[in-house]
């Protein structure tokens, strides 16, 4: 039977088939070995089959799986119970996404802006070059037009403005705003960190209008950037915070962070899930918090982010002409070229290092944070190889 042939074809999929994971490593029905520096997409923080997690996991899905949220369980309350102790927030709510994550903020600024100012406070001030997920909503507040095309109407109320231009941010800025929603570091966008000075026009502006803050971090959060929060890096701090990806180390959930005089806008009813939070991802995300907490470890996180960046600058110093920038902060960096590198994911995964390219010439690293600096240097040096071998335009 040909392979995929009863599954949409809405991923372009390479040409392996991938049946376990341990560590940084995953490996094919051949059973050949490759580095993971892509991590499910920023997933998998502290590697594949982290033996605690995996323990916890065992432990709580054979003690309870599912229970309705109508009911509070011992594993949401500790998750929720660190995130509040290490950020601004005072409450959480559970969801299973990074967009169902974002569309909860979406719902909590209205229901904050309707609330206070009436109805016509609804819009939402996003930028471009964002990425937010992939519901209506979530690809209404994308600033990418590759991600809205052909599923228009989009829902109204979301303005785009570029990002780093505090001038235009501010035109954009007004009675009608309930929220600017923007990623302290853009991730599918191209690992492009926001400038302190546009972050905190964007938070003089929502103080002004009464407007909430919200931070997307799906992607850059839970350690990715060297703190556990990114915006803990910068001189602003969020009025709601978004959460997912590596919170559960592949398990599925989202958390959408907010005080207790905004969260309070979403009163019972107004807002639910029904897997959100359960049992076993909250048991899971658990272990990834305690673990990215441990002394050293976003230290590590920081030194090994320095060794990555500073070897993709001698490469790119090695290749003039060829790339156009080294980005990122943290184990989250992006190498830009000057042309499109259509087969350079392939020539790598080839060389048994799998990685993620965007827009086909944005090579986007977003390895475990537990990799090792043995595996940044086969990496680098791989990635030299292919570029000099000329990666094809």
């Amino acid at each position: 039977m040909e392979k995929g042939r009863h599954i949409a074809a809405t991923y372009d999929r390479f040409p392996v088939t991938l049946v376990r994971g341990e560590g940084c490593r995953v490996f094919d029905d051949r059973g050949r070995a490759y580095v993971d520096l892509a991590a499910g997409i920023a997933v998998c923080a502290l590697g594949h089959c982290h033996p605690a997690v995996t323990a916890a996991v065992q432990v709580q899905a054979a003690t309870l799986v599912h229970c309705s949220n109508l009911y509070w369980t011992e594993p949401q309350e500790r998750v929720a119970g660190i995130l509040a102790r290490h950020s601004f927030a005072d409450r959480v709510f559970f969801s299973n996404s990074g967009a169902e994550s974002v569309e909860a903020a979406i719902k909590l600024a209205r229901r904050y802006g309707h609330d206070r100012h009436g109805p016509d406070r609804h819009e939402i001030v996003c930028l471009e070059g964002a990425f937010h997920g992939r519901t209506l909503a979530t690809v209404a507040a994308t600033g990418q037009e590759i991600y809205r095309r052909g599923f228009e109407p989009l829902p109204p109320g979301f303005r785009h403005v570029p990002p780093d231009d505090p001038a235009a941010l501010e035109r954009a800025v007004g009675p009608e705003t309930a929220a600017v929603l923007l990623e302290p570091v853009q991730g599918e966008g191209g690992v492009r960190p926001l400038t302190d000075e546009f972050l905190e026009a964007a938070r003089a502006c929502c103080d002004r209008h009464d407007a909430l803050l919200v931070f997307d971090e799906v992607q850059a959060g839970i350690g990715r950037t060297g703190t556990l929060f990114a915006y803990e890096q910068t001189p602003v701090v969020p009025d709601v915070l978004c959460l997912a990806k590596a919170l559960a180390n592949g398990f599925p959930i989202g958390a959408t962070l907010a005080r207790d005089e905004v969260m309070a806008h979403l009163p019972p009813g107004s807002h639910a899930s029904t897997f959100g939070g359960n049992p076993v991802s909250c048991a899971a995300a658990a272990v990834v918090l305690e673990t990215v907490l441990a002394p050293g470890f976003l230290e590590a996180v920081r030194e090994k982010g320095a060794r990555l960046e500073t070897g993709l600058r001698d490469i790119a110093a090695a290749h003039p002409g060829l790339v156009r920038e080294v980005r990122g902060r943290g184990l989250m960096l992006a190498m830009e070229f000057e042309r499109p590198m259509p087969d350079l994911a392939l020539r790598l995964l080839e060389a048994g290092y799998l990685v993620l390219l965007g827009h086909q010439r944005i090579l986007r690293l977003v390895p475990p944070l537990v990799i090792e600096p043995g595996d940044i240097d086969g990496f680098l040096a791989a990635l030299s190889e292919v570029l000099a071998q000329g990666a094809a335009p």
